[in-house]
This record gives structure tokens, sequence and C-alpha cells, in this order.
């Protein structure tokens, strides 16, 4: 059975299934030759997970990436097999409930070991980097530029795959010896093409994807899209509206759970602390706009 707190799902507990990996948001259950994804309300911040989740957080994951697979369908074959639940015979009906909707039964791939990252802004430890020596991943970039403000060309950035703790952003030719030469070019190849396509069209939205990450794996011989896709936990999105570089900007993703936490006296060693109800409401109402405006349905099934 799985735990659900304030209609909140923190845990899941599926005793026929194996598990086959429990992350800070995700639990991973084999299914056959698949896997089965859910993604619960978990929140993490500083890597902890904070004891509290966010409202429909999981389906605003869930439902972003099903949309996304399908916009940059043309661009990448993805590992998304169905988000239908209803269609897994293997799970039983007390279950098929409170998994609807934050489900994704996706092929299992061998996974690449890199993060691709690609910013199109500079923020985050990017504009850290900058301010310091000018360049970001060891990319150098133009003189002058403020924080928040768009790059001349959206920018390849990797890091290390991490499975705890946090990732740390590479070089590319770190990436060439880790993966090697062909493949790291046809990865940052791929994931610019599908930043590119995605940001234009969140434009028309209202919303700026400052950066975003990617992961591939490997399938069948080919390199297929995996994990989630441009959604407010692996990317920052931005209101277009107001704006301004310069300073930082206001957010539709969990940045302002970081600034809450920031301001709270907490030393980022475990364990965090809970957030307030306001903090948890408002956050759940930014993971809903976001998936509001890019997809332009109002209701999660």
């Amino acid at each position: 059975m799985l735990t659900v707190s304030n209609s909140v799902l923190l845990k899941t507990d599926i005793p026929y299934l194996k598990l086959y990996n429990s992350g800070k948001v995700r639990d991973i259950y084999e299914i056959d030759d698949n896997l089965l994804i859910v993604a619960t309300d978990r929140i993490s911040a500083f890597d902890s997970v904070i004891p509290n989740g966010i409202p429909y957080k999981g389906k605003v994951l869930t439902h972003l990436s099903e949309f996304w697979f399908k916009y940059i369908g043309d661009l990448t074959e993805n590992h998304l097999i169905t988000t239908a639940i209803e269609e897994i015979d293997k799970l039983k009906e007390e279950d098929v409930g409170l998994l609807r909707g934050r489900s994704m039964l996706v092929k299992k791939v061998k996974v690449i070991p890199v993060e691709c990252v690609v910013r199109g802004y500079l923020a985050g430890s990017g504009w850290k980097e900058y301010k310091e020596s000018g360049t970001v991943c060891k990319i150098k970039l133009p003189a002058n530029l403020k924080e928040s403000e768009k790059l001349p060309e959206p920018i390849f950035t990797p890091a290390t795959k991490a499975t705890s703790g946090h990732d740390e952003n590479i070089s590319f030719e770190e990436v060439v010896k880790i993966i090697g030469k062909e493949l790291a070019e046809e990865l940052r190849q791929k994931s610019i093409e599908i930043y590119k396509k995605a940001s234009e069209y969140a434009l028309t939205r209202g919303i700026i994807i400052c950066d975003t990450k990617f992961e591939w794996g490997k399938y069948e011989n080919k390199i297929i899209l995996i994990d989630e896709v441009l959604t407010p936990d692996s990317s920052r999105f931005w209101p277009l509206e107001g704006y301004s570089p310069g300073k930082s900007q206001p957010s539709f993703d969990k940045q302002f759970v970081r600034d809450y936490l920031e301001s709270s006296g907490w030393d980022k060693n475990p364990p965090p602390p809970s957030l307030p109800e306001d903090i948890v409401q408002t956050t759940s109402k930014k993971y809903l706009e976001a998936y509001g405006k890019l997809t332009g349905k109002e209701v999660l099934n």
C-alpha cells in the first residue's frame, strides 16, 4: 500500500513488485523487462529530502514529461511506453488509483553517466563561475554579461551524475574521457537541439527556460532520452513577463523552496526542517502554473 499525507504521496511500498531504485523524488520498480517510475510528491533541496511534500508535484512532473516527450518526438526517441496505469496488469486495483497520473512505464536502458545540462541564460552555478573567471564549465563567454542575461547561443555545460550528493560541473573534454568523443558530440548536439525547440515554444507560452538537464541511455544500440524532461525539477523556469537581467528572477521551480531554506537558518546539514504550510501551497501553485502555461491544460488527471 502507499503512504499518503494530506493528499500528498510521500512514499510507495509495492511489495509484489521488485524495487529497482528509490531516489530523492522517484520510486522505481521492475515490471518484466521494463521499469515503473513513480513520481512522488517529495521535494529535495541542498541534497536533502524535505519531510513534507508538495501537493500535485509528482503529477506535474509526469504529465509535463509526457507532454515534452511528444513535442520533441521528431528530434529523438525516448524511453516512455505509457502513462496509462490501467494498462499495466501487474498492478493491484488498490494501488492503481494512487499511482494514476504520476507513473510512467518505461524501457529499461543502460544509463549514460553524464548529466547533459544546457544553459540559455546566465544563472546559478554558471553565474557564480562567470563572475570569478568569465567562463561557465570552462567555456569562455563575452565580457560584462549580467546575471540572468540571455547568452548569445545556448551552451552545453555537462555535469557528473552523482548517486548521492550534488552533481559537479565538468568540461566537455572530461565528458569525452568518460564516454568517448563521438557519443559526447552527439549528446551535445541533441541536447542543444531539444533545448532550442522547447525554449522557443515556451516563450510563446510566457515562460523562459533558463537552463535544463537531460539524461540519456542506450537501448537496442540507440541513444534515447530518459528520465524526466523539461520539468520544474530539472529546469529553471522564469516568467517572461517582468524578465529583467541584472538580478535573480522569480521562478516556477523549486528555487522558491531553496530561497526559503536559505533564510530559515538551517545549516544545510541533515535533517532538513519541514516547510511552513504557506511555502508548501505557494510551491504547489508554482508547479501547477508552469504546467498550465506550457500545456494549456488546467486539470491534472
